[in-house]
């Protein structure tokens, strides 16, 4: 009995370093492919699964895509040729999070559509504040950013890294700081962009 009980150990543990070598030999073959068409080296779990496809399968518009390592939380709707990147969290578990066209949402941006501070300090006599997010077509959310409940971002905005966004801002601003505040202007003529700040 001692004896099959070792002969089935020693099977799994051979069936598990079988596995592993097919992960490994997996991991090696798209982390080549990746470097060859893309020129980037990823961890392995972006490796395995398509951004595109995401964005797919969250009703994004088209030609958006959506990191593998994004959280993804209630009402959220993307524009087309949006690009939200890895380590976010888009939490519209509170309302809805709209986010327009050509947008770029960089690494470790989060949006909320709720907070619980006056739940947290009242003991749980208030209820938890609550308000939809909206970022208007072609604005760019630099690396890090919070943006807080109840916010609206106009059309044509920067809003820098590092930033908190507890206000509203309007269309073709440059944000930046905790809490953010207008820096500058976006001007547009034609192709040709120019960034005027205060």
């Amino acid at each position: 009995m001692i004896r099959n009980q070792m002969s089935k150990s020693k099977k799994n543990t051979d069936e598990v370093l079988e596995s592993h070598q097919k992960l490994l030999k997996l991991h090696e073959e798209l982390r080549k492919s990746k470097k060859t068409k893309w020129d980037r080296v990823l961890p392995f779990e972006e490796l395995l699964f398509d951004r595109w496809e995401k964005a797919k399968f969250l009703k994004a518009g088209k030609k958006s895509s959506i990191y593998h390592s994004s959280h993804i939380f209630g009402k959220v709707k993307i524009g087309k040729n949006t690009w939200v990147g890895p380590f976010t969290i888009l939490d519209g578990s509170g309302g809805t999070i709209k986010i327009g066209d050509y947008c770029s949402i960089s690494s470790g941006v989060q949006i909320y559509t709720h907070d619980t501070v006056k739940w947290s300090l009242t003991g749980g006599k208030t209820e938890f504040e609550k308000g939809n997010v909206t970022i208007g077509d072609n604005c760019y959310v630099g690396p890090n950013v919070i943006i807080s409940k109840g916010v609206k971002i106009g059309k044509g905005c920067i809003i820098g890294a590092n930033s908190f966004v507890n206000r509203n801002i309007t269309q073709k601003s440059i944000v930046y700081g905790i809490p953010g505040k207008k820096v500058g202007s976006v001007k547009i003529t034609g192709k040709k962009i120019s960034l005027e700040y205060l």
